[in-house]
């Protein structure tokens, strides 16, 4: 029997955000043969949107294929569902309705194709290639714009029935809270722990503070760089818009963590650029509304990958 080279063993990641598509052609190491990105949101379809990929990836997929095998494409993408290969209904591209999206990619490139949301496709390249290499229980919360989760319980991502399970960032963290901008609900994790939530928080307290350095930016530019920025500069205000912020994440860890008892919660997206300014409170908080039995057992570890590599990597990963 031969042994493989897994390193002559290919898949084409590729991440798809509501603006931005970022590809990359990836080896079983986890190693990045090559990448690019184009934009999601100049096609009105995902017929066209398939073709301008195809167009672009398919000279980076020759290039390296002569002396390796093309294995398939991993894609993460909103409202991905892993079972069917579909997107459906996501609320934050053009394409609308239920699309076979798997199944049309296979067709247009030749080789399997595989799907599941970014927030999983993360915590799968952070299994495979990042922090969480060698654990079986652990939950991935991508803190971005939005917060998504991904929950890896002995070993496999959790789907359940449909294929949408694990989204921690829509469950309610104060009920009648804060009105989410699209989803409606009041009081999800997503509308305080999340990048749109920071700056949301950040506008609210800094009218109550006249003197602090964020109310010298104008309205539109408060955003969670903006309040670090402040914070590091030693501005009350900014530091207490984070520990608010770890607050209202740090409860909500606590009954995940009472939910899956996961060996570790990895954080990962831009938010966490923001340091010991949220994981501090995060962390206190995460054990203050925990069991004794579960009290400082959970590691709370930030993401080894690369934040723009990591949904392409675990995207890969989904081939193997």
């Amino acid at each position: 029997m031969s042994l493989i080279d897994l390193s002559k063993q290919v898949a084409l990641g590729v991440d798809i955000g509501g603006t931005n598509t970022k590809y990359g052609l990836v080896n079983h190491r986890g190693e990045m043969l090559g990448k690019g990105r184009l934009k999601t949101d100049a096609f009105g379809n995902a017929e066209d949107f398939i073709d301008a990929l195809y167009e672009q990836a398919i000279p980076l997929i020759n290039k390296h294929c002569p002396q390796k095998q093309f294995d398939g494409i991993g894609v993460g993408a909103p409202n991905a569902n892993y079972y069917t290969g579909t997107i459906e209904q996501a609320p934050n591209l053009r394409w609308k309705g239920v699309i076979p999206f798997a199944a049309m990619m296979s067709e247009k490139f030749g080789v399997p194709c595989k799907m599941t949301n970014d927030a999983n496709a993360a915590a799968l390249g952070e299994m495979m290639f990042g922090a969480a290499r060698g654990m079986k229980d652990f939950i991935m919360m991508t803190l971005g714009t939005g917060v998504g989760s991904g929950i890896i319980t002995n070993g496999q991502l959790i789907y359940g029935h449909d294929g949408f399970a694990g989204e921690l960032g829509h469950t309610i963290v104060k009920p009648g809270g804060r009105k989410h901008w699209s989803t409606g609900s009041e009081g999800s994790l997503e509308a305080y722990a999340s990048a749109t939530g920071i700056a949301i928080t950040a506008k609210k307290m800094r009218a109550e503070f006249p003197d602090s350095m964020l109310n010298k930016y104008p309205e539109e530019a408060i955003n969670s760089k903006v309040v670090h920025d402040c914070a590091i500069a030693g501005d009350p205000t900014a530091i207490e818009v984070f520990r608010y912020t770890g607050q209202k994440l740090g409860e909500a860890l606590a009954n995940f963590v009472m939910f899956s008892s996961p060996e570790a919660i990895l954080l990962f997206g831009g938010v966490i650029r923001a340091g010991d300014f949220i994981l501090k409170p995060t962390k206190l908080h995460m054990e203050r509304n925990l069991l004794p039995i579960f009290r400082n057992k959970v590691k709370l570890v930030f993401s080894e990958l690369d934040e723009a590599d990591a949904a392409i990597l675990g995207a890969s990963a989904l081939v193997w």
